[in-house]
């Protein structure tokens, strides 16, 4: 009982000190915060100096976060902004990615099972961690942001539905069957969720924005909580729970009050970024075995080929996103964004190790240039666009943003 508490507290000082560091820095250079969680969590966890130790609860709060991190990916995601061209080419950048990926894989491992796992791993892209990035920069539907926010659909959704194929512990017919039977469940839902009005909703939620009450963050609990337990009951994997629960979420509320959907994201915000993501970040950098990278020259030597393939095999294939005419500041911008993965590495990293089809090294080694990807792209990705990578929107892509946006 002392050792959690004691981890609570550090846990929750660390939250607090993340982004005080990131702030700190901030007039010298751009960090994200996640960065900062992760290597805290180094820091203080066992492979440093061991003042904090993962338990059975904060593993627990982290998978929420986890969870939430995807639910706000899947409620953020603005499919009438992204859809036809930029989904379709973005989608296929990923499915090229992930043949490359598993291409590679093979080159590097010795079984079928662990190359899948390093395709996966290198086909992701972190969209939860990057639609903050664009947000707090203005670029959230700027061209970059359309581009970048369909890439991660893609490099989210569909890693998702490739660790629900191969790592369910099905045949890969029924899996694909039960898998099939949740998309048409979800979509049904989804289908509902629009056609209907919401005015019970609707009502419930204005009535309990300013109470005890909280209508809207106790229904987005819920349906978040049922996906999630209806994925795991069906063998799939929670994340893809979590993030058609987002869907579900930003359909069922498409009619409610511009204000009201504001104040909604921003508690759900609160939720996310002010509680649950950060315990994930920081017991990841916790649990993250730094031993195991630095045993063996060779486990070492696999972070900057690792980051070098994120580079290549999914941000090479990202540049099919890019708006026509992108100038090659934008561009090279659209790469570094694709390339930068890490809670699904995490995520298929876990599955490896808990199955036993990847060594701690290799794992080890795939999450560092995870965090590799979320410190050092980004930020070389925003100083690229900034130089020179603004460029108006091309015709179709200001029509179709007028029909979301308005005149």
């Amino acid at each position: 009982m002392q050792g959690l508490s004691t981890s609570l507290v550090l846990i929750a000082f660390l939250a607090i000190a993340a982004p005080l560091a990131a702030r700190f820095l901030d007039r010298v250079v751009k960090v994200p915060i996640v960065v900062f969680e992760l290597i805290l969590g180094i820091l203080l966890g066992p492979s440093v100096l061991g003042w904090i130790k993962s338990t059975d609860f904060t593993d627990t709060l982290a998978d929420f976060g986890l969870a939430m991190l995807f639910f706000v990916a899947g409620n953020e995601i603005d499919f009438a902004l992204i859809r036809g061209r930029p989904a379709a080419r973005a989608t296929a950048g990923w499915a090229v990615s992930l043949a490359a990926g598993i291409g590679a894989g093979f080159l590097l491992a010795s079984t079928p099972a662990a190359a899948t796992i390093i395709g996966v791993a290198l086909c992701s892209t972190a969209l939860g961690a990057l639609l903050p990035i664009l947000r707090d920069a203005g670029e959230s539907r700027s061209p970059l942001g359309v581009a970048v926010t369909a890439l991660g659909a893609a490099g989210e959704f569909g890693p998702l539905i490739a660790i629900s194929l191969f790592f369910s512990g099905r045949q890969p017919g029924p899996a694909a069957g039960v898998l099939l039977g949740f998309v048409a469940l979800t979509g049904l839902a989804v289908f509902l969720a629009s056609r209907a009005r919401h005015t019970l909703l609707h009502s419930q939620v204005t009535r309990t924005l300013h109470t005890s009450g909280q209508f809207a963050v106790r229904s987005i609990m819920f349906i978040l909580t049922v996906l999630v337990v209806l994925s795991m009951v069906l063998g799939l994997d929670m994340l893809l729970g979590a993030f058609a629960a987002g869907v579900l979420w930003k359909v069922a509320m498409a009619k409610a009050p511009k204000p009201e959907r504001e104040l909604i994201e921003a508690k759900v915000d609160a939720v996310a970024f002010g509680f649950l993501v950060p315990v994930f970040f920081i017991d990841t950098g916790i649990d993250y075995e730094l031993h195991a990278l630095t045993a063996t020259p060779a486990a070492l030597a696999l972070v900057p080929l690792f980051l070098v393939l994120l580079l290549v095999l999914r941000g090479g294939p990202s540049l099919l996103a890019a708006p026509p005419r992108a100038p090659a500041p934008m561009k090279r911008a659209i790469m570094l964004f694709g390339a930068t993965g890490l809670p699904i590495i995490v995520a298929v990293t876990s599955i490896g190790r808990d199955q036993d089809l990847i060594s701690s090294g290799v794992a080890s080694a795939l999450v560092g240039a995870g965090m590799l990807s979320v410190l050092v792209f980004p930020l070389l990705a925003l100083r690229q666009y900034q130089r020179g990578g603004k460029a108006p929107a091309a015709p179709e892509e200001r029509g179709a943003r007028g029909q979301v946006l308005g005149p």
